[in-house]
C-alpha cells in the first residue's frame, strides 16, 4: 500500500510559512527525492519560476492557473510542494488527497485567515483532511506577541491582493480587535 499523506503549513503573512515550506522540500532534495513545487499564476511578486519567501529563500516551482494541473504534472513524483494554497480553487483539496493516495508526500503552505480574519479558500479543508498540520506565528507589529492575524494596511477591500509589507502587518488578536473595534466606530 502507497503510504501518502498531505502536511499542512499555515499561518499569517511573515509567519515564515513559506520558509518552512521550502526547508521540508530542499531536506527531500536532498534525500535524492523526485520534488516538484507548484504555485497559482497568480503569485508573481518575486518570481515566476520560484517560490520565494519573505527573506529571500526560494526553490524552482511550476506556476499553474488551475489546481487539476497539479494531478497531471506530478505524475511519478514522491514530494509535492504547494505554495500559496488559500488562492487555488477549491478542488486542490481533491488534488491532494488523490496525490497523497497515489503515495505522495503532499506538503501545503497557506493563509488560513484573510485579512477580516475569516477562513480563507480551501485552506480550512485541507487542514481537516491532513494527517499534520503546523500553524507557524509571526509576532505583532504592536504588541510584540504571537501574530496570528494579517491586518492589510492598504485601504482596498477586495479578499485577494498580493502583497508584502508595505501592505500587510502581523497582528495579535488583541491588536487585531482593537483596530476591527476602531474601524467600526469611524463607519458609525
Amino acid at each position: 500500500m502507497p503510504s501518502g499523506c498531505i502536511e499542512v503549513i499555515c499561518g499569517s503573512m511573515f509567519s515564515g510559512k513559506t520558509e518552512e515550506l521550502i526547508r521540508r522540500l530542499k531536506r527531500a532534495q536532498f534525500a535524492k527525492q523526485k520534488v516538484e513545487i507548484f504555485k497559482p499564476i497568480v503569485d508573481t511578486r518575486y518570481s515566476e519560476e520560484e517560490v520565494v519567501s519573505h527573506d529571500n529563500n526560494s526553490i524552482r516551482s511550476t506556476s499553474v492557473e488551475s489546481s487539476s494541473n497539479i494531478s497531471i504534472l506530478a505524475d511519478g513524483v514522491d514530494v509535492v510542494g504547494i505554495d500559496e494554497a488559500q488562492f487555488f480553487d477549491d478542488g486542490i483539496v481533491e488534488v491532494c488527497n488523490e496525490l497523497a493516495n497515489r503515495g505522495c508526500r503532499v506538503i501545503v503552505a497557506g493563509l488560513d485567515m484573510d485579512f477580516q480574519g475569516k477562513p480563507f479558500g480551501p485552506m480550512p479543508n485541507l487542514m481537516a483532511t491532513a494527517e499534520y498540520v503546523t500553524k507557524v506565528h509571526a509576532i505583532c507589529m504592536r504588541t510584540g506577541n504571537l501574530a496570528q492575524y494579517s491586518h492589510r494596511t492598504a485601504g482596498d477591500q477586495k479578499r485577494v491582493m498580493l502583497g508584502a509589507q508595505d501592505n500587510y502587518e502581523p497582528l495579535s488578536r488583541a491588536a487585531f480587535n482593537a483596530i476591527r473595534a476602531d474601524e467600526k466606530r469611524a463607519k458609525s
